[in-house]
């Protein structure tokens, strides 16, 4: 099996490779060449930025041109943006302007008003990014995601092609059809989604609203879908610190419980969502990502969601990789970032 060490040469990206294998918009010679980082090369972004977006005060980290190309990343649960700490900087070294938000109820992102719902409906995170983006007075922008980041992204390039200009899914299509989630799946499938039935209680609810069940929780999340990540115990903490925020059980409850039509959204929401249960193709460039020992992973190798992406397009399989890919293989997710962006 590949090691976390021999990952990024196996991928054709080593150090050796990093000039030609990692190019960015700009030529090579005019950017010196950046070396791939291990994971865990990097442990802090430099500061946490905050701007005032549609309903929420977002806190993200930015690295790189400020007038580069830019490529905004998005985590997922239970993550944060420390997820990209060594992708960041690989994609910065490459003249990209990259932006990292914290999604509502993580981190330093607040709600504006303690009045507003604290919904986290599919539709609803889509479109903060756009508000962001708005606010930044970002145009377009390469997405880059995985689990709560990759529905997210996808949503925007299915919605909102305009505003996106390449896309990196992990996992491929992950717009939830809510019609369709209330159909079981295989045994074995529904095993690991067990924290979701979990919040679907009133326990799992109490759970996430305790600091300590909640660290404890979401630890044996990464323990389980990350079986081959060797991270230590300080990485963890960095990101479960994010967990910490006031709005955070009650996004996380809100959205698993949306999923499987236990809780309604918010009816200025409805148009989007009912054209996303169509299951509208995405036509921007994209390169979809699987990884191998990620529980969620479908067979098949990308086959069952090749038909919802129609425009240039690439999928590739990370050996001895699991859920938390840009943290898990930064080099292969940030040469999957350049490759979209060129498709």
């Amino acid at each position: 099996m590949i090691n976390r060490r021999s990952f990024g040469k196996a991928l054709g990206v080593g150090a050796g490779a990093a000039a030609v294998g990692l190019a960015g918009p700009r030529s090579a010679a005019a950017v010196p060449a950046a070396t791939p980082a291990d994971p865990g090369t990097h442990t802090t972004f430099p500061r946490i930025k905050q701007i005032k977006a549609g309903v929420l005060d977002v806190g993200y980290a930015e690295l790189g041109p400020a007038h580069g190309p830019v490529v905004i990343c998005l985590h997922g649960w239970p993550y944060d943006i420390h997820s990209y700490v060594d992708v960041a900087p690989l994609l910065a070294e490459r003249g990209y302007r990259v932006i990292v938000p914290y999604l509502r109820g993580h981190g330093t992102t607040r709600f504006l008003s303690d009045r507003t719902f604290r919904n986290a409906q599919q539709s609803a995170i889509a479109m903060d990014v756009i508000a962001l983006m708005d606010a930044l007075k970002i145009h377009r922008a390469v997405l880059a995601g995985f689990d709560w980041g990759s529905r997210t992204a996808d949503i925007v390039a299915a919605l909102r092609p305009e505003r996106c200009k390449a896309l990196v899914s992990v996992s491929g299509y992950l717009v939830t059809n809510l019609e369709a989630n209330l159909r079981p799946l295989a045994p074995k499938a529904e095993l690991a989604w067990w924290y979701q039935y979990y919040f679907a209680t009133e326990r799992g609810r109490l759970a996430m609203e305790d600091k300590t069940l909640r660290h404890d929780l979401t630890r044996l999340v990464w323990d389980t879908v990350s079986p081959t990540w060797g991270f230590d115990d300080a990485t963890f903490e960095r990101t479960a610190a994010a967990f910490d925020n006031p709005d955070y059980a009650a996004v996380v409850v809100h959205n698993y419980r949306w999923r499987l039509s236990l809780a309604d959204g918010e009816r200025r929401y409805d148009g989007l969502e009912k054209r996303l249960a169509a299951r509208p193709a995405i036509g921007v460039p994209t390169v979809t990502l699987d990884a191998e020992r990620d529980p969620f992973t479908a067979p098949g190798g990308g086959t069952s969601y090749r038909d919802r992406f129609t425009g240039p397009y690439e999928h590739r399989t990370l050996p001895g990789i699991g859920h938390n890919v840009p943290q898990e293989a930064p080099a292969a997710f940030a040469q999957a970032v350049v490759d979209a962006d060129r498709l």
